[in-house]
Parts: structure tokens; C-alpha cells; sequence
């Protein structure tokens, strides 16, 4: 049997392994040097921001276009919609989410309120799934989005699912700054929110990542009781109250998070 089929749980190597393949991340390592403020970037600015070698970036580059990930008009490269097939790979071999979906839609049409779902990837949220309200003023969040996971309601709740020697290896890890004056930032402080948050089981954010969102979230679970995601509910204290989100927000979140559980085998 192949080594990688027989091993459960596949050891994280480290670059000077063997195993590590140097180019391959290298290649991801220029595909993500491409965001919202570089979209079309010249051959030396990716290579400055992938912090490559100018020949080296080439390469990738012109591989990438020859596999029609990257556009090339002759000075400037861009990310192709090709690209989107890799996250939708993803998305699409995530049974749970399918068989979730119309449960949260209907959340979002209870509550008229836009719905996400997480997962968590390291120190942060990476968003898998969004229910838009079809409001004037919405929040821009968009699936693959990233936020940290220390000072997000669905970010605790993440963490709180974790043993405790995880959560602190994480808030370690993170780059733990004040984004308000609200925001929790040291160490202490946020380990004793997240055992919080699994003691009453929902995270309820007042304005700690921008003065302009508050959130509650819960845990997503499959039909064992493990921690899958999160799933939540935000919006701007103006429209949206923290009194709203506990009292009416809350128990709907908790009552859909239910019944997804129930058929996640």
C-alpha cells in the first residue's frame, strides 16, 4: 500500500525534508503574491512580493500561463478565473456544506441577516460559505476571505475546540495587535475569552476587529460532537445591537447549528 494511503494522519514535514517539494511552493507561493491591491503585477514586482529570485519568478510565472492560471499581455501578469478551480475543488469535496447550506439559508431568511461559515487554517478564519442579506449597507466578506482568529467571534469559538496546548501554540503564533480599542490583544486576556467561549458554548464580539462590526458565532458540529466550523451572524452596531444578537440572534443560530449536526454523520 502506498505510504501516504497507510498513514491516518500524514506528518507535517518541515522544508529541509526530503519529501518537501521546493518548487511546487514555490509556484503557490507566487499564486498568492496576487490580492485585491496586486492585481496585475510586472515580473519584478512578484518576485519582490513572493521573494523570489527574478529568474526563478520567471519560471513560475511562465508555467503558470502555459497551465493557464496567470494571464501575460506582454508586460504585466494576473491571475486567470482558471485559479478559481482550485478553490472550488475544495468547496465542492466538503460533503457538509452541501448538505448545510439550505439550513443556513433559511437562518439568513429568519433572521435577515447575512450568515457566514468558517473553518479554521492556522492563526486564522478563512471564510467557506456566506448568506448575503440583499441590504444597502453590507459588510465585504467574501468566500476565501481571512480574518484572525484571537479577536473574531468565530475564531474563539474555533479555538475553544481545541485541546489547550494548541491554543496557546496558535495565540503565540499570531500577530496579536490592537485593530481597536476594544480589541483583546494580550495573551492572557484572550485565552481566558476562549475558555469563555467553551464554558457557555457562543462567542459575542463588540467591535474588537473593526468599530464597525459586532458578531456572534457558534460552533458547527458533525453528528460526534466535533467542531467543524463555525458558524455567524454580524453586523453594524448601529442596525444591529448586542442585545439583538444575543437575544434573538443567538437562539436561532444555536437551534440551526442543531439540526445541521443531526444529519452530519
Amino acid at each position: 500500500m502506498d505510504a501516504l494511503v497507510a498513514t491516518a494522519q500524514p506528518q507535517v514535514i518541515q522544508e529541509s525534508n526530503r519529501d518537501f517539494v521546493g518548487s511546487l511552493a514555490k509556484g503557490l507561493k507566487v499564486l498568492c503574491a496576487f490580492n485585491e491591491s496586486s492585481g496585475r503585477m510586472t515580473l519584478t514586482e512578484v518576485a519582490r512580493l513572493s521573494q523570489l529570485p527574478r529568474a526563478g519568478a520567471r519560471r513560475l510565472l511562465l508555467t503558470l500561463h502555459a497551465l493557464g492560471y496567470v494571464r501575460f499581455d506582454g508586460k504585466h501578469f494576473a491571475l486567470s478565473p482558471k485559479v478559481l478551480e482550485l478553490g472550488f475543488s475544495y468547496l465542492s469535496s466538503q460533503h457538509w456544506l452541501s448538505v448545510a447550506s439550505p439550513l443556513l439559508e433559511a437562518l439568513r431568511d429568519e433572521l435577515d441577516e447575512a450568515v457566514s461559515v468558517t473553518t479554521l487554517e492556522g492563526t486564522e478564519v478563512v471564510y467557506v460559505a456566506r448568506f448575503p442579506v440583499d441590504r444597502v449597507m453590507t459588510l465585504a466578506m467574501d468566500i476565501g476571505s481571512r480574518k484572525p482568529a484571537y479577536c473574531t467571534a468565530m475564531g474563539r469559538v474555533l479555538l475553544s475546540a481545541l485541546p489547550d496546548t494548541k491554543i496557546r501554540e496558535l495565540l503565540r503564533a499570531s500577530d496579536m495587535r490592537q485593530f481597536t480599542g476594544r480589541t483583546l490583544h494580550d495573551m492572557k486576556a484572550v485565552t481566558a475569552a476562549v475558555h469563555e467561549v467553551r464554558q457557555q458554548g457562543y462567542c459575542l464580539i463588540d467591535r474588537e476587529l473593526e468599530e464597525s462590526l459586532v458578531a456572534i458565532s457558534v460552533p458547527l458540529r458533525n453528528y460526534h460532537g466535533e467542531t467543524i466550523a463555525a458558524v455567524n451572524v454580524c453586523g453594524h452596531p448601529g442596525t444591529l445591537s448586542l442585545a439583538d444578537l444575543k437575544d434573538r440572534c443567538l437562539p436561532a443560530l444555536q437551534a440551526a447549528s442543531l439540526k445541521i449536526s443531526q444529519i452530519l454523520v
